[in-house]
């Protein structure tokens, strides 16, 4: 377990930082929503590259369509390899953007996704913090688990197995992939967050928030008692945690820019992982809350998932 902070947690602390501290990006606005698609595309990449497609998909618990993204290894379409299963990871977004931000000209994921023999899915998870939310059909959780898992599953070759399944995001999909780690640790071996806005379920509309975050707080947590925080606040999460569910958790990593003012709240998460016991790793680096550092940061994710993943299977 390695942790470059040992700042003790401080719910006041967090209270105080999310007025003088959260940033104008709080979550860079991206590009507008992926729209339905009818005719799922399939950009060919040349021989002995990553193979990216697009999902039409409808989810019924949300009742909207939700597209998704998939990177295809270099050897998943070869003969050879008709009968492999291959290791799975989820790569969230953040608030604003949608499931093509990650393999947008913002990103180099598929270039990155080459050297290594997994699956990569990016979902659509729109402005919903990857949580049931506090209105009728605000159901991003329910949906990543209960339907796009078993989606991806039908689909692809993937193995189906928790030690073949990741789970990564940036801001808020940083958020939302350390809290599916921590709620569901039986589907994750791994769980990994980029400038985590890992303060979300503690955030209030009449706080100190970008114009733009604030609907979707409102509209996803409610009111500072709605039964929706508690059970979404991964800080909480971990408080409670139960000693002997520590070993049942996934490896945890998480990664900020020293230039970010979500900062302090990765800072205290860490401190929590630590005063815990919970394995993890934590590293502040040069850099903002930006597609510049995303992009180079998901390489290292990318990097650790794969040595945690258990390796393609093939059928003999």
């Amino acid at each position: 377990m390695i942790s470059s902070t040992k700042l003790r947690s401080s719910t006041n602390m967090r209270r105080h930082t999310r007025t003088l501290f959260l940033i104008v990006a709080l979550l860079v606005p991206l590009a507008p929503h992926a729209q339905t698609v009818t005719q799922p595309p399939a950009r060919v990449a040349a021989a002995g590259a990553v193979r990216v497609e697009q999902v039409a998909f409808e989810s019924k618990l949300v009742g909207a369509a939700l597209p998704y993204n998939v990177a295809l290894p270099p050897d998943y379409d070869l003969k050879s390899s008709a009968q492999t299963r291959y290791p799975v990871l989820y790569l969230l977004h953040g608030l604003a953007g949608s499931a093509d931000d990650w393999v947008s000209s913002r990103a180099h994921l598929a270039d990155y996704a080459a050297r290594y023999s997994m699956i990569i899915v990016v979902p659509e998870g729109k402005d919903g913090w990857y949580t049931d939310g506090a209105v009728a059909n605000e159901k991003y959780e329910t949906y990543f688990v209960a339907e796009l898992l078993p989606d991806v599953a039908r689909r692809f070759r993937t193995i189906e197995t928790r030690d073949a399944r990741a789970i990564a995001g940036l801001s808020m999909g940083g958020y939302g992939a350390l809290k599916f780690g921590l709620k569901y640790p039986d589907k994750f071996i791994f769980a990994a967050s980029m400038s985590g806005a890992l303060g979300a379920a503690s955030w209030h509309a009449e706080d100190a928030l970008p114009a733009f975050v604030k609907p979707s707080i409102a509209r996803v947590y409610g009111a500072a008692d709605s039964p929706v925080r508690a059970p979404n606040d991964i800080y909480k999460l971990v408080r409670e945690m139960p000693t002997e569910r520590v070993a049942s958790l996934p490896y945890f990593y998480l990664d900020c820019g020293t230039e970010d003012s979500l900062l302090s709240y990765n800072r205290d998460f860490a401190a929590l992982l630590v005063e815990k016991k919970i394995p993890h790793e934590y590293r502040q680096l040069p850099g903002t809350h930006s597609w510049p550092y995303w992009d180079r940061q998901v390489q290292e994710v990318l990097r650790l998932a794969a040595q945690r993943l258990a390796p393609p299977q093939t059928k003999k």
